[in-house]
């Protein structure tokens, strides 16, 4: 079978089998059959250009390579001992179907220039893929926030209950965190849609091909201008995968939050049944499996990420054979996020929420802050105005009341700017009205919020053609 390898002609000796099977990528590359097959027929074109080869050879090589798309596409393709990658075994079948024209595809193109091309053209492809899950995760996130605007909670620091929010508020912050890597998703298809094919194996290539009309045919936006960057360059990979851990955290928090409000102690919302389990000793139990697997995994996706950038880390120039696990790495992260971000959107949209479990949750200790909002009013200085706030609140503890049942009386002990017009400030709707600067929790600032995401649904990716 070495006859099969396109750099044996120098080795008198078989390669060892453990570094046969060490080397051999193919059964995680065939996955880029169709980049690998889609720049292949370009690159004969752009010889044909520059009369490498002839009209019929350049006929003979796409229909070929059209032939063993096809044989991918319906599982018949046979992987043989010797095709160590997608190259190798793309080249071979070539040759098999049309002979001789198949060996002059590869002049001047290298598999350093070759596999990092394929490796765009399929990031390109699958991050869109990825978008779309994320807009479709936002859109059910907007519509909710929409529908269910009345459902008045708690809202949280430090998982102590804090200010009273608006529900639809809440879900939002998340739809803005998933927006935010939407937009950064943007970028690195920008940095990801510069062609690296005609650099060679590091040099570039001698055949004076051009480039440029390669790019455009390919609907690359730029070329790379040096061909050892180009070849080493995984930096979009990197990319990727760190933004991949930030979509991984931001799922991940997501879920954290809703498996603490469908617990017994909460009772916020319920996990749909078709997104829960079931306990194999106790029949009571609805587990969130969900969304503890989107937790679990949106952990993991930061492990690839820092165990590939560890690889880029140490490397010397141009390419290296450590670069070969780039491929596990892109898969692996677009599998498990794909999974998870399934998941996350069934979930979300098929969780039940309980509006009274939510508002009983408020209590009035919550609106301290009103109070010292209500004497700001009246003139006095934010410090001083926090201040006798708490001691309104020490002054409810001490006699064992909410701070809403103090006397008029007890709070005119602490200032004399309190008036009979408090007793507006015991009522969890007007604490969430005053909010209505941009960006808070009152219906007009939420309202906005779900315009501006409905706006934004609505346009495409800036590189999407």
């Amino acid at each position: 079978m070495e006859n099969h390898k396109l750099w044996g002609g120098r080795f008198a000796e078989a390669t060892s089998p453990c570094l046969e099977k060490l080397n051999r990528s193919i059964d995680l590359d065939k996955r880029l059959y169709e980049e690998d097959i889609e720049g292949s027929k370009a690159y004969a074109k752009a010889l044909l250009k520059i009369k490498l080869l002839t009209e019929d050879e350049t006929e003979a090589i796409c229909d070929g390579l059209d032939i063993v798309k096809v044989e991918w596409k319906k599982g018949i393709f046979n992987i043989l001992q010797g095709d160590e990658d997608i190259h190798t075994a793309n080249e071979r079948r070539l040759k098999e179907l049309i002979g001789a024209p198949a060996t002059k595809l590869h002049v001047g193109r290298s598999r350093n220039d070759q596999v990092v091309t394929d490796m765009k053209l399929w990031m390109r492809s699958n991050l869109r893929l990825l978008d779309e899950h994320l807009r479709g995760l936002i859109s059910i996130i907007v519509h909710r926030a929409s529908h269910e605007l009345e459902v008045m909670m708690p809202g949280y620091t430090h998982l102590q209950r804090a200010q009273p929010v608006r529900w639809s508020h809440y879900l939002l912050s998340h739809a803005w965190n998933l927006k935010n890597d939407s937009d950064r998703l943007g970028e690195i298809l920008k940095h990801t849609n510069i062609m690296p094919l005609g650099s060679g194996a590091l040099a570039g290539n001698p055949f004076n091909i051009d480039r440029l009309s390669l790019a455009a045919a390919l609907n690359f936006d730029d070329i790379t201008q040096n061909s050892m960057q180009a070849v080493s360059d995984r930096d979009f990979i990197a990319e990727f995968l760190f933004w991949a851990s930030v979509v991984g955290i931001h799922l991940s928090r997501l879920a954290e939050d809703l498996i603490i409000y469908s617990s017994k102690e909460f009772e916020f919302v319920t996990i749909g049944d078709s997104y829960s389990t079931g306990s194999s000793l106790m029949p009571q139990k609805r587990n969130p499996d969900s969304l503890e697997l989107i937790r679990g995994i949106g952990g993991s996706l930061f492990g690839q990420c820092c165990s590939f950038i560890m690889v880029l880390k140490s490397l010397p120039s141009t390419y290296n054979k450590d670069l070969q696990g780039d491929k596990e790495a892109m898969f692996t992260t677009f599998d498990k996020l794909t999974s998870i971000l399934e998941v996350t959107a069934g979930t979300v949209k098929t969780l039940k929420v309980n509006p009274g479990k939510c508002k009983s949750a408020l209590s009035f200790e919550m609106l301290a802050t009103d109070v010292a909002y209500y004497l700001v009013r009246k003139g006095v200085p934010f410090r001083e105005a926090h201040h006798l706030a708490g001691q309104v609140v020490a002054a409810a503890e001490e006699k064992g009341v909410n701070i809403c049942d103090l006397t008029l009386e007890e709070l005119k002990l602490i200032s004399n700017h309190f008036g009979v017009d408090i007793g507006k400030v015991w009522n969890y709707e007007n604490s969430i009205e005053q909010y209505q600067a941009t960006g808070g929790t009152s219906k007009s600032s939420v309202l906005k919020q779900i315009e501006k995401l409905q706006s934004w649904l609505g346009k495409i990716l800036p590189t999407e053609k």
